[in-house]
């Protein structure tokens, strides 16, 4: 079987494979592009994999004029820029000792090693230059089957990294198809405590990534029945997601509203950005006040409101026909009436007490009165 596509074609990733092939070394490209390419999907970043040590593909790299970043020597990985494009180059390599969190690895020469230490089959695909996969695990079956499946024994694999836990629900959501491995989800379960090693920055970027993907409902649902996703978002529940998923039709995939659906601790717990923070806290209030769509739109904006709404009409609780257009209506509304209109008569607490007073008669008018009426109701 061969890959194709313009990102095997690209002038800088075809520079890179031959400096290697051409000073005798083997050069594949490896992992996602590989997958990704196979499954029909985008392919981002492009991975090689050589059996040149960095120091050597450092050292052939400078000879070419090729510029080199040593982006994780230690690890093995050098960045060449090619032509444009960036190509992460990292030596074959077996792991030594790991500690769940990370590893000590050793290079090696053999593909085979290399391919071993991966996490799941399907992410232990290579391509040569020209396109010929090369299976060293019998990957491809389970690739072509979208079988999620951990390379050799699943709990051995994760007590190597406990973050492939999450990749596998993960993977399951953005690769898999309608069934799930039993052994891999078996052994997430068994050693589902080892998540709370993990950082939170590491988990939250897995469950942005989980959360974008087309329907998670299916993974996140196993997660959940594994004892997994108590562990990462503490209070959280599956069940509302696979209806919100149902009703978000032809919106793109918005991972916050998920989350939002799912409830927990999320910012907390998945050490979010102070924005996402954020939009997750006006999400759930929203959710929770129980405001019409029109006062929604008012006090948090379109988005907001409109992922609140759909979120409540998952849990069982639809808006009105209109909803969308009531939104947008109360987001555009503006408050005719300000501080200045209500001084030099009030000031301080009084003035904050009356106008909040006014902005409540406000809106129970359906944003109608005008300020005028607001000033004779004072």
């Amino acid at each position: 079987m061969r890959v194709s596509g313009d990102w095997l074609a690209d002038p800088g990733t075809q520079a890179v494979l031959a400096l290697l092939a051409g000073a005798g070394h083997r050069a594949l490209v490896v992992g996602g592009c590989v997958r990704n390419a196979l499954l029909g999907e985008p392919v981002g970043d492009v991975d090689i994999a050589t059996d040149a040590v960095p120091d050597r593909v450092m050292a052939l790299a400078k000879a070419a004029r090729v510029r080199a970043v040593p982006t994780g020597v230690e690890h093995g990985t050098v960045t060449l820029l090619a032509h444009g494009r960036a190509l992460e180059v990292t030596t074959f390599r077996r792991d030594v000792a790991t500690d769940g969190r990370r590893a000590v690895v050793a290079f090696s020469t053999e593909i085979a090693e290399d391919a071993a230490r991966r996490d799941l089959t399907m992410n232990a695909l290579y391509a040569t230059a020209g396109g010929e996969v090369i299976d060293p695990l019998g990957g491809l079956p389970d690739l072509l089957a979208r079988r999620v499946r951990f390379v050799g024994d699943a709990q051995a694999r994760i007590r190597e990294d406990a973050l492939r836990i999450l990749r596998f629900f993960r993977f399951q959501a953005c690769y898999g198809g309608d069934g799930i491995d039993a052994e891999g989800l078996a052994a997430c379960a068994a050693l589902a405590e080892q998540v709370d090693d993990l950082s939170r920055e590491r988990v939250g970027a897995e469950m942005r990534k989980l959360l974008a993907a087309a329907d998670p409902a299916p993974a996140v649902a196993a997660m959940a029945a594994a004892g997994v996703l108590a562990r990462v978002l503490p209070g959280a529940t599956a069940l509302v997601l696979a209806p919100l998923v149902h009703l978000e039709a032809a919106r793109p995939p918005r991972w916050l509203r998920r989350l939002a659906a799912l409830g927990g601790t999320g910012a907390g717990a998945l050490r979010l950005a102070r924005d996402e923070a954020k939009g997750l806290a006006a999400r759930m209030q929203a959710v929770a006040g129980g405001a019409p769509p029109a006062v929604l739109g008012y006090r948090y904006g379109v988005e907001v409101a409109e992922d609140a709404l759909l979120i409540r009409a998952a849990a069982g609780a639809p808006p009105e026909a209109d909803w969308q257009a009531e939104a947008a209506r109360g987001a555009a509304a503006v408050m005719p009436l300000t501080a200045a209109d209500l001084m030099p008569g009030l000031s301080g607490r009084a003035l904050g007490t009356a106008l909040r007073a006014a902005e409540t008669r406000w809106i129970a008018s359906g944003f109608r009165l005008s300020r005028a009426e607001l000033l004779a109701g004072r």
